[in-house]
């Protein structure tokens, strides 16, 4: 006896019409060559033609080993690596280690030092936002946005250069203070951006804010209601923009910004335009909180005293004393570092992209027992294919730039 071929045989009619569908679903490798990654990322779509019905974001696929290299080096070596976490604003992730180091030692910082970090925090914050909307300007369709953003970054990098003569991994923070003081350059160079930089920033909103094809590409794509930012653990910019209200710098004050007035910018409808908007008001109280803290830049010393056995003395207490002649042998020369106490503990900061903790376990040596990090990028990749599913492929774009992952983040 035939049995016709559209008649079942082992399985029911759904599942065959499942298997029928999932003949029809192209598989497509988003990166690491493409153009609109921005980095070294792998993402696997499923298409139905152009509708993306599932996503895989491959956690790790730098595989850099960030996290282990904690536990060989010392607190103020790792800084080095830190640059290379997040190389979009490196400055915070020099800041969130050594935050986590303090606290670990119970190092309370000088004020001119908690100032200090607190301007470049929020520049590497502006340099950040810049990149991001930028490339999001950029991957639908405003170049000339794009430009914009890109050569105020440049400024940026120029007064980081002067500060402590690296662009790009500055490596700038140490334990208890900074590798640096501020010069009157770098203050004259960081005065003039807050100057010249509000007019670009008025150009930019201009240019992209109203523009339709933009508006069209972004409004109601990638939409993340308050409810599910708060269950995936979203932080910064992508958990403000869906009317999470919640900020580091004003709920757990750490640096200087208890000194400081400044509002938190939010929004309620969760998409790709909203976490466009958040962010261009955030560089708008980023300036602002600069600007407070170069105005009422306390003087004094950059690092902690002589006595915490932890900073670098003073060139003259070197050439002076022989307390200061054996402490900077034993920090800079023996390459030792020094001893933390067996004891844990979680820092964080916020970061361009949300909360930057690390965590550090101390066991008398001079190097991390074991040293972890919560990188933003990590929890923000994991709601993209939630965010992606049911949209074209055109709006994988939208949807990765609002996110802003950085690849070296992902590090797992």
């Amino acid at each position: 006896m035939s049995i016709a071929p559209s008649e079942p045989l082992s399985q029911p009619a759904d599942a065959a019409a499942a298997s029928r569908s999932e003949d029809y679903l192209w598989t497509l490798n988003f990166g690491p060559q493409h153009p609109a990654t921005h980095t070294t990322l792998r993402l696997v779509l499923k298409l139905e033609g152009e509708r993306v019905v599932d996503a895989m974001p491959e956690m790790g696929y730098l595989h850099s080993g960030f996290e282990k290299i904690g536990e060989h080096l010392t607190f103020n070596q790792y800084v080095t690596v830190t640059d290379r976490m997040n190389y979009i604003s490196p400055m915070a992730n020099n800041v969130a280690w050594h935050h986590a180091v303090e606290k670990l030692l119970g190092i309370e910082l000088t004020p001119r030092c908690t100032y200090i970090r607190t301007i470049i925090a929020e520049l590497a914050r502006i340099s950040d936002h810049l990149l991001c909307n930028g490339a999001v300007g950029l991957d639908t369709g405003a170049f000339t946005f794009f430009l914009y953003g890109f050569q105020q970054r440049e400024v940026i990098y120029d007064i980081f250069e002067t500060l402590c003569g690296a662009r790009f991994t500055n490596s700038y923070t140490r334990v208890g203070g900074l590798s640096q003081d501020f010069t009157p350059l770098v203050i004259e160079k960081i005065r003039t951006f807050l100057k010249t930089f509000p007019k670009t920033l008025n150009d930019m909103e201009r240019l992209l804010t109203r523009n339709r094809i933009f508006v069209d590409r972004t409004k109601g794509v990638g939409v993340l209601t308050k409810a599910e930012a708060t269950a995936f653990g979203a932080t910064g910019p992508v958990a403000r923009a869906s009317g999470v209200t919640r900020d580091l710098r004003k709920d757990e004050p750490y640096l200087a910004y208890n000194d400081f007035d400044f509002a938190v910018p939010c929004a309620t409808t969760g998409d790709c335009y909203a976490r466009y908007l958040v962010r261009m008001d955030e560089m708008r109280e980023s300036l602002s909180i600069v600007a407070q803290a170069l105005e009422n830049l306390p003087s004094g010393p950059i690092n902690v005293g002589m006595d915490q056995r932890v900073a670098r003395p003073e060139k003259q207490q070197v050439y002076s004393t022989i307390e200061g002649t054996i402490s900077h042998f034993e920090l800079s020369m023996s390459n030792h570092g020094f001893e933390v106490p067996c004891e844990e503990s979680y820092a964080a900061i916020e970061a361009p992209n949300g909360e930057l903790g690390f965590y550090i376990v101390g066991d008398g040596n001079e190097t991390a027992y074991r040293a972890r990090c919560r990188p933003p990028s990590v929890l923000n990749f994991s709601m993209f294919p939630h965010l992606i599913r049911g949209h074209t492929l055109s709006d994988v774009v939208a949807v990765l730039g609002s996110l802003n992952i950085i690849a070296a983040e992902l590090d797992r």
